[in-house]
Formats: C-alpha cells, structure tokens, sequence
C-alpha cells in the first residue's frame, strides 16, 4: 500500500480500493510469461493501481455528497493504451463491475464480463471481483455483520496485571511504513498491551486483516514476547461485513485473554482500573448525511457496560471508534438557527447512562486522523482523538481549524496539537501506565528524527 494512499468513508468506495490492491498483488506476484501475454503489467501494480483507485473514488466521493459532478468515462480499446492506461481502464471497468453486482444488475454483468473477454485486463480482475461476491446476499446487500450479542459474552472480563502499561493507537491498520514506524515506537517502550481503537484499510478483509495488522503486530510488537492485542470495531471493518474483523479478534490472543467480541472489558487485577471497549462502528455505513453518520451503541450492549462499571469499585476509561464529540468533524445535528452541535447526540445518551458518579476518567476515540486532547466538555472530563496512527493528512487539510458554524467550539489543551513532517501531520500513539491511585498518559509523536513527547497528563 502506498503512503500516500487515500480513504472514504463510503462503503463501496473502500471495498473497490480493497479489490484494486488485491488485484495489484495477484499481478505482481504472478510468474512473469511471454511479453504479449495479458499479465504485462506485472511487477509495477502495487505501486500504480491503489493511486488510481484513490482517484476514482476521490470522483466518486466528491459526487455522491453534492460536490463535483463524475468524469465521462470513455473505453478507448485498452490495446491502443500506455501500460498505465491500461491500469486506469480496467480499475474503471471493475468499479462499474462491482456496482453492477451490489445493485443485482445481472444483464449489466454479463455485457461487463463480454467486455472484459475482449480486453486485455490480467484474468486477476475479474478473479478477484467474482471471489468478492461472498461479501453479499442473493440481493446484492452486504452480508449481515456477525455481532456478537452481550447475553452471549455474559459478565466476562479480561483481567490484565497491575500497573500495567498500555499502548494505544487509532486508525492505525494501513500496513504502509508510517504504521510500520508508529508499531516500532510502541514496542520500543516495553508495552503489556496494546490496544487499536478501529479501522484496518480499505474495507477490513481478511487480507487486509492479516497483512495490515496480523503480520506486523507478529513481526515488530510480538518479536520479544507474544503480548495481548486487541482492536475495536471501527466503520472500515464493517465495510466488507465484518468478515475479517471477527475472525481477527478469534485468533489474537489465546485464552484467557481472547477478545469475546467488539467489546470487551480489560480489567486490572488490583482491581483499580477498567479499559471499557464499545463498539460504535456496527451502525456507520451509510454516512452520506449528518443524521446517518450518528452512530450508537445496541441497547443491549449499553446494559452490559453499565453492569461493568455498576460492579466495578474503580475507575474507567471508554474507549471507542466513534468521537463523543469534534472541534473538527461535522458530527452532530443542526439546530433550527443552522447552527451545528458538535456533539453526537446518540452517543451523548449513551455515555449520560453510563456515567455513574465520578467513575468515567477519560474516554479515548480515534476516527478523525488526527490528535485532539481536548479540555472538559459535554460533561467528559477527558475526551482524547487518537485518530493519528497512520493515515496521511495534508497540511492543506489545515485539520485544527474549528468548523465555522459550530455552536459550541470544544477547546484544546494548549500546545498539544501533531507537528508536521514532509508537507504532512505527523503520526502517533499514546500509552497508559495504570498505577494504583493514578494514571499516568504519555502522547508521542513519530518524526524524522525519531519520536518526540508531546504531552504528559495524570489522573
């Protein structure tokens, strides 16, 4: 995957990105044949075809939520084309391929398959689409996701040790290098745990889930000890239903430290701290508007939470996808002046429910691809965006500057905010040391000349 690789939030977009790498892959990694064969293009595609792909849906994107209007695409025979011409038509062909196929376009397949005869795309393009079709039902729909009900995990907690140290990192799963070199960080400091707040790119496969997080947890974290790891529901996991996600929780760590489902409760054995774990990504895949970007947790879930946090004589920490609230991030509904609430109303009711006492120190969340260390709100004393693991943003994106039509600003912690590298954001990961009667939170930032403290806090 290229560094400068791109993602939407948008399901269909992301599985398209993750069927273009897949093909890349197949294509390199074919045995090269005579140079008029169909396969010419080997040995360049992982670092042409995910680039074209993030075009096209970069147009695709921009259209769907009202911006600029899509390309007419022209089909000039793919013979007369460049090698990355070529690229770029059968990427083309292959969205308009999986459209057809979530829509149940069964006459719009078949004139695609008697195009794709008469072209000269690698047989791994339509391999690979054909081998997607697992992820839908008979209508086209995405398959459902196998969630995990509470009354099937029951009351079960996973104890860690005392004074444990916690690494955490959010949208983290891209397998480029800039993931590469957060993990190295992380496991230079000796972690007990480590936790993934969501998202493994594009559309969390099980390729995706095997290469992008399996194999280098394994080979970097795992290389002097086989720690836990665990790793939240976010809404790039969803978009290929779930498929990957849950068998990657099943195999992370064996017992007694198995992830039970998208939520989990780590709970220290001195009895003085709980990670709380929900699962916020079940409920985003359509985020076209405002109101269907509102994510919640299940109501039976949320039951099971509060059991946790009722029975439990410490303090807890929620962790979570999902942002409570954003400075940045068009998150909240409008008011009838036009203004916009910052706050995610559902997960507002649902923290409100949880919020037993003065037992919630902190909630962590990732989803926005940045670090935002915010001061008290919405009734939080500490919600923390650790969104800043791997996804390059730009700095014309300028992702500090508050919306303009919020009617509340959530304010920053002053002088906490990433610095920059290369045109970019910098990356990072922050770590808990969970002592008896304090935790200790450290914030890091990866740069060129290694990685740098950016905030330390206690509570």
């Amino acid at each position: 995957m290229p560094d400068s690789f791109k993602t939407f939030r948008d399901p269909l977009l992301s599985i398209f990105q993750s069927v273009v790498t897949e093909v890349a892959r197949e294509i390199d990694s074919a045995p090269k044949v005579g140079a008029r064969s169909r396969v010419g293009l080997q040995r360049t595609m992982a670092s042409t075809l995910p680039d074209i792909a993030a075009g096209i849906a970069q147009r695709e994107y921009e259209h769907s939520v009202g911006g600029l209007m899509p390309g007419s695409l022209s089909r000039p025979a793919s013979r007369e084309l460049s090698k990355i011409g070529i690229a770029q038509v059968c990427a083309e062909w292959s969205l308009r391929y999986l459209k057809a196929m979530t829509f149940r376009d069964d006459q719009m397949l078949a004139q695609l398959e008697d195009e794709f005869v008469a072209g000269t795309c690698d047989p791994a393009w339509l391999r690979t689409l054909k081998e997607y079709r697992r992820y839908f039902d008979a209508n086209g729909k995405r398959k459902e996701i196998p969630y995990i009900r509470a009354a099937t995990v029951g009351p079960r907690t996973i104890e860690i040790k005392a004074n444990s140290r916690v690494a955490l990192m959010g949208d983290w799963g891209t397998g480029a290098s800039p993931a590469l070199d957060v993990l190295r960080g992380i496991a230079n400091g000796n972690p007990d745990l480590v936790v993934h707040l969501g998202d493994i790119y594009y559309s969390g496969t099980p390729i995706e889930c095997q290469a992008h997080f399996i194999d280098p947890i394994n080979s970097i974290v795992r290389k002097k000890a086989p720690i836990p790891v665990y790793t939240l529901a976010g809404n790039h996991d969803m978009y290929c239903g779930g498929v990957g996600y849950y068998s990657l929780i099943a195999q992370l760590n064996p017992e007694p430290f198995t992830q039970p489902a998208s939520f989990f409760c780590l709970r220290s054995a001195d009895e003085r701290w709980q990670l709380l774990a929900m699962d916020t990504g079940l409920h985003d895949d359509n985020p076209m508007t405002v109101a269907d970007a509102l994510t919640y947790v299940e109501e039976d879930e949320l039951a099971w939470h509060c059991d946790r946090i009722t029975e439990f004589s410490g303090r807890t920490i929620l962790l979570s996808h999902h942002q409570l609230f954003s400075a940045f991030s068009p998150i909240g509904s409008r008011t009838p002046e036009g203004k916009r609430s910052p706050v995610n109303s559902l997960l507002l009711k649902n923290f409100q429910r949880m919020a037993v006492g003065d037992k919630i120190a902190a909630w962590f969340w990732g989803h926005e691809h940045t670090l935002s260390i915010y001061q008290p709100f919405a009734g939080l004393a500490r919600g923390r965006c650790l969104g800043h693991g791997a996804v390059p943003v730009s700095i014309v994106d300028r992702i500090y500057e508050p919306l303009p039509d919020l009617c509340k600003v959530p304010a920053l912690i002053p002088k906490t905010t990433l610095g920059t590298s290369g045109g970019v954001y910098n990356h990072g990961y922050a770590v808990l040391e969970l002592l008896s009667d304090t935790c200790n939170a450290t914030y890091y930032q990866a740069t060129d000349n290694g990685t740098d403290l950016i905030y330390q806090e206690s509570f």
